[in-house]
């Protein structure tokens, strides 16, 4: 018989039903109940606690970071090695590496893992047929992808499960995604949406820049309308977690998913300030507070005195000074504004990425993109950019990717998999 992509889609997506309805529920240890007496429960731990199933008889290869984790902080790689239930064979590790150990635009490359002797293979900044090759040299049957996402779309772990489904469809491989929670929630999606022309691997696809999903919805999504030639792909779902829920409800433990991404408060705002990479201020890179503090040589109080008198909801600023140890203005005292958000369900962290953008630039002589219009790739075509540098403010700015929004929330309606 012969699949059309959304007849595909759907098998899939039944597979992966029955898979996680499978699943016993009678965990080794159990979950702390979350809010309203719920227990959530990760596709890791769902597949687990099912004597890992759909993977039995397969040679299994893993693409996982520092954020594949049990409830009890052993990683997942470590639990699986020792599983006799599993036949895991190799990792693949993303930017930064599956031990987390590389900066920014960094990975591991390839070596053997000391604490299990598994082969490790680097897939960072590889994509297409070379990646491929590196699934069919690796001697896998299935790929596994278990990575903690903040709901941007610009963190790249997304991308690197979009090139591994395309790559494992170019392989012959199947494709398996365990869920985990979106921990600045599933509510909706947020801000300008992607031309393809924009297209890197800081957005490979027409998504919105914060798209509300999990990584789970992601890949059905990227299979449904993106991916050329659809891969053989389950999910295996979380219960016990609310779109609505931000990641204090989970009960999980906080892994930073890269070394500028310290905990949930920086999820909550990067989606928004992250655009300040394509700018001559400073992100916070280099504090204990990235992406939260902003600011640059020059900057006065007035620029949180410019933003705090917009109202935005959910948000205040502080006059903040800070002294980068690395990146922009590293060893030097710079002035900007720290983002303390006060109401988490009314903070819109793009609408406020922009005014914030918007505010710099008319409080300080100094504003300046980013030469290589870097901003563009951000926010993913030259719109935001060129009304900035017109005069537009906040609002005309934001109803300047309304439809554009407006038609992704409908695509992206089809592939939730929550309440």
């Amino acid at each position: 018989m012969t699949l059309s992509r959304r007849n595909l889609l759907a098998t899939t997506a039944a597979v992966a039903a029955g898979t996680t309805a499978a699943a016993s529920a009678g965990t080794a240890q159990a979950a702390p109940a979350g809010h309203g007496g719920r227990r959530l429960r990760t596709g890791f731990e769902r597949l687990a606690d099912g004597g890992y199933a759909p993977l039995r008889g397969q040679k299994v290869g893993i693409v996982t970071n520092p954020t594949g984790i049990t409830r009890d902080v052993r990683h997942i790689v470590d639990v699986m090695h020792a599983d006799d239930r599993v036949n895991l064979t190799a990792v693949f590790g993303p930017e930064h590496g599956f031990r987390g150990t590389a900066q920014a635009g960094g990975s591991e490359g390839r070596y053997d893992d000391p604490a299990t002797g598994l082969p490790v293979y680097d897939t960072y900044l590889k994509s297409g047929q070379p990646l491929a090759d590196v699934f069919t040299a690796s001697g896998v049957d299935t790929v596994v992808f278990d990575i903690q996402d903040v709901g941007a779309r610009f963190y790249t772990y997304i991308w690197t499960l979009f090139d591994c489904m395309e790559a494992a469809s170019l392989a012959g491989k199947r494709f398996v995604v365990l869920d985990r929670p979106n921990p600045v929630t599933g509510r909706a999606a947020l801000g300008p949406v992607l031309h393809k022309e924009f297209a890197t691997f800081v957005g490979r696809q027409p998504i919105a820049q914060a798209h509300g999903m999990t990584v789970a919805e992601l890949a059905l999504l990227f299979n449904g309308e993106f991916l050329p030639s659809p891969v053989p792909l389950e999910t295996v779902t979380m219960t016990g977690w609310k779109r609505s829920e931000f990641f204090d409800a989970s009960g999980l433990p906080w892994v930073p998913p890269s070394p500028n991404m310290p905990t949930p408060e920086c999820a909550l705002v990067y989606s928004g300030t992250c655009l300040f990479e394509g700018t001559n201020l400073s992100e916070g890179r280099g504090t204990t507070r990235p992406f939260e503090l902003l600011g640059a040589e020059g900057i006065d109080g007035g620029w949180a005195a410019a933003a705090n008198d917009l109202g935005l909801p959910g948000v205040r600023f502080r006059e903040a000074y800070f002294a980068p140890t690395f990146s922009k203005f590293q060893g030097k005292t710079v002035g900007g504004v720290q983002l303390h958000v006060h109401d988490r369900a009314a903070f819109d962290p793009v609408r406020t990425g922009i005014a914030l953008l918007v505010t710099a630039k008319r409080s300080w002589d100094g504003f300046a993109w980013r030469s290589d219009h870097w901003i563009d790739k951000l926010t993913g075509s030259t719109q935001v950019r060129t009304m900035i540098d017109a005069g537009a403010d906040t609002d005309e700015v934001v109803a300047g990717w309304e439809a554009e929004l407006a038609a992704f929330r409908r695509t992206r309606r089809q592939y939730l998999l929550y309440r």
